[in-house]
C-alpha cells in the first residue's frame, strides 16, 4: 500500500478533487501518474469533488473513497476506460494507490481490469439492478420480520437518527452522502441479527445496487421517497406490525418478492 509521506501528501486527493492542479512528484519531478506506459489520450474527464468523500488517512483509502463516490454520482461513466496514471495525475497522487483502489473496485464488480489499458467501469442495466433487488429482498425481508418479533421497540428508536440522516442527504441531492448513510442504516438494522456473514453479503449486494442505471438527475428524483421509507420502516418495527414491515421492505427493493 502506498502511504502518504507527510500530512500534506495525505490531503492531496482532496485538494485536487476540489479543483486544484497536482504538482510534480517531489522525488522525480514528474507529474504523478506518469508510469508504466499507460496512455490517457482521449479519456473522459476525471471525477469532480464529492463533498466529504475523502476521510481516511491513507492515500489508497482516500482514493478508494473518492472513486466510490464518483461511481455513485455517475462521474465515472459506465463503459468508459480510465487509466491509473491519468486518474492519479488528476487526483494529485501517483498511479500506485489508484491501481490499488481500482483492484478493490474490481473485486466488488465496479470495474473490469483491462491489461495495459486501465479499468473499464461496469455497466448496470435495469435487469441486473432488478436481480440485485430481488436477492436483497430474499435476504432482508425474512431477517427483518424475525427482528420485528424479537427486538424490543425501544431499540428501534435508537436507529431513528440514522434514518433521519438519509432524509437530510436526500433533501440536498447528495448522492454519495445518501449512499453512505443508506448503507449505514441497513447495516445497523441487520447487525441486530448478530450474523456477521449476513452483514458482509448484504453490504456487498447493497453497494453494487447503488451504482446508477440512469442519469444522476433521475436518481436524485427517487432519493427522498427512498429515504422516507426508512422512517416508515422504523415506525412499523416499533409497532411490531409484521404486515407493514413485509410490505415496506419489499417496496423498498422495487416490489421484489421476499
Amino acid at each position: 500500500m502506498e502511504q502518504a509521506g507527510t500530512r500534506g501528501d495525505a490531503a492531496t486527493p482532496a485538494r485536487v478533487l476540489a479543483g486544484h492542479s497536482p504538482g510534480p512528484d517531489r522525488a522525480s519531478g514528474r507529474v504523478p501518474g506518469q508510469a508504466r506506459g499507460e496512455h490517457a489520450h482521449g479519456e473522459p474527464p476525471a471525477p469532480r469533488a464529492a463533498s466529504g468523500a475523502v476521510r481516511r488517512h491513507s492515500v489508497r483509502g482516500q482514493v478508494l473513497d473518492a472513486l466510490r463516490a464518483a461511481l455513485v454520482e455517475g462521474e465515472l461513466t459506465p463503459g468508459e476506460v480510465y487509466s491509473a496514471p491519468a486518474l492519479g495525475a488528476r487526483l494529485g497522487v501517483s498511479a500506485t494507490p489508484v491501481r490499488e483502489a481500482m483492484q478493490q473496485l474490481a473485486l466488488e464488480g465496479a470495474v473490469e481490469v483491462l491489461p495495459n489499458r486501465g479499468f473499464r467501469v461496469s455497466e448496470r442495466g435495469p435487469r441486473e439492478l432488478a436481480e440485485l433487488a430481488e436477492v436483497r429482498a430474499l435476504i432482508e425481508v425474512p431477517v427483518m420480520l424475525r427482528l420485528a418479533r424479537t427486538v424490543p421497540s425501544g431499540r428501534w428508536d435508537t436507529l431513528r437518527p440514522m434514518a433521519e440522516a438519509t432524509v437530510e442527504a436526500a433533501a440536498t441531492g447528495d448522492l454519495a452522502g445518501y449512499a453512505e448513510r443508506d448503507r449505514a442504516f441497513h447495516r445497523s438494522v441487520l447487525a441486530l441479527s448478530g450474523n456477521e456473514q449476513l452483514l458482509a453479503v448484504a453490504d456487498a449486494l447493497h453497494r453494487r445496487s447503488q451504482w446508477p442505471a440512469g442519469s444522476p438527475a433521475g436518481r436524485r428524483a427517487d432519493l427522498v421517497a427512498d429515504a422516507f421509507e426508512h422512517t416508515a420502516l422504523l415506525d412499523a418495527l416499533v409497532a411490531g406490525d409484521l404486515t407493514a414491515v413485509r410490505t415496506l421492505v419489499r417496496d423498498h427493493f422495487g416490489g421484489a418478492e421476499g
